[in-house]
């Protein structure tokens, strides 16, 4: 901006300013006013419509599938990117913290004079990024499975035998999926490192008929799966062929 360009900008700003009003009383008293008509209509509805709390929470299910509220999807969306517990103090503080020292250095580092958008690429890029990165990351922690879900890669043996193989090893990996497994197991990055020894190759150390074993007859504390083997065969054999599967 030129002395011209200055002067022009600063006699433009005077004539503006003089024809408007201060902001004490009449900005204040708008924004006050909106201020009481938005409590007003937050206590109304809360006395007629009431506040929904959920169900009451119970201890003891197996079934409950812990989810941050919407505005920390993108934080848990970013935890299930940076996978191995060693970086975790990377995900939830090092990244958004460094992101937000960035957003708020950006007047420091980026001094255009420029007052259009399209003229300071560092800062229309800085925030096109911060915003679709959050964006992204916002809607794929909405749309994704619980956190219990187990996500191995499909064996290249399983998918070379077809899509009947593939089919089964999917069946059975939603069925120890469900079956709480990775409570007490881990399956690559999934799941917890004890109290049980790692899964995610079982199949090399143990064999089917083995592996069946186990879950009928465990270890404590490990449940026994004698009753799914009973009521529901079909799953049952999913689940070993899973596990057999994981090599």
């Amino acid at each position: 901006m030129n002395r011209q360009e200055k002067e022009r900008y600063l006699r433009e700003y005077g004539q503006l300013k003089a024809k408007g009003k201060p902001f004490f009383p009449y900005a204040v008293a708008k924004d006050g006013a909106m201020a009481v008509l938005v409590m007003a209509i937050i206590i109304t509805m809360s006395i007629v419509l009431g506040a929904e709390l959920g169900p009451k929470a119970d201890a003891t299910t197996t079934t409950y599938t812990p989810r941050p509220e919407w505005y920390f999807f993108f934080l848990f969306e970013l935890l299930k990117v940076i996978k191995p517990p060693a970086l975790v103090p990377l995900a939830t503080i090092g990244i958004p913290t460094i992101g937000m020292i960035l957003l708020f250095l950006l007047p420091f580092y980026d001094r255009n004079p420029e007052r259009r958008i399209e003229r300071r690429p560092i800062a229309l890029t800085a925030g096109v990024l911060t915003i679709f990165a959050m964006g992204f990351l916002t809607y794929l922690g909405a749309s994704a499975g619980p956190p219990s879900e187990i996500d191995v890669p499909v064996p290249a043996n399983i998918a070379a035998q077809g899509p009947k193989s593939l089919a089964a090893f999917k069946a059975g990996q939603t069925v120890v999926a469900q079956s709480g497994c990775g409570g007490c197991h881990k399956f690559g990055e999934n799941g917890n490192d004890g109290p049980g020894p790692a899964l995610t190759e079982i199949g090399r150390r143990l064999p089917a008929a083995a592996i069946a074993r186990t879950l009928v007859n465990p270890t404590a504390p490990m449940p026994s799966y004698q009753g799914l083997q009973e009521s529901n065969p079909k799953q049952f054999d999913e689940m070993v062929y899973f596990l057999s599967s994981l090599k």
